[in-house]
């Protein structure tokens, strides 16, 4: 498995913007899938963002696209979200995850980050 550690996270006004990295430990960073979530008080973990392992492959949910773009750097073992035009409703927790296959279903990912705050005011 693979260690996972975000940061960036903040607060912000709407319509500015957040880039989130996650660092990630581990020799074999390049094999794994990795994913954004976002959890939102009182509500479930829900996807955000995902990229293939070799970056050539993006998916992001459909409120987010245009505004985030995911990212990785495999010699830097960083995975990136860049978050711009945010909107109130974007406020939650986020996480990064990792998983040899990946996909949008947070039971997918064997690894999880501990999150960071990201808070978008009106």
């Amino acid at each position: 498995q693979v260690q996972l550690v975000e940061s960036g996270g903040g607060l912000v006004q709407a319509g500015g913007s957040l880039r989130l990295s996650c660092a990630a430990s581990g020799r074999t960073f390049s094999s794994y899938a990795m994913g954004w979530f976002r959890q939102a008080p009182g509500k479930e973990r829900e996807f955000v963002a995902a990229i293939s392992w070799s970056g050539t492959s993006m998916y992001y949910i459909d409120s987010v696209k245009g505004r985030f773009t995911i990212s990785r750097d495999n010699a830097k073992n960083t995975v990136l979200l860049q978050m711009n035009s945010l909107k109130p409703e974007d406020t939650a927790v986020y996480y990064c995850a990792a998983d040899l296959v990946g996909g949008s279903y947070p039971k997918l990912y064997k690894s999880w980050g501990q999150g960071t705050q990201v808070t978008v005011s009106s």
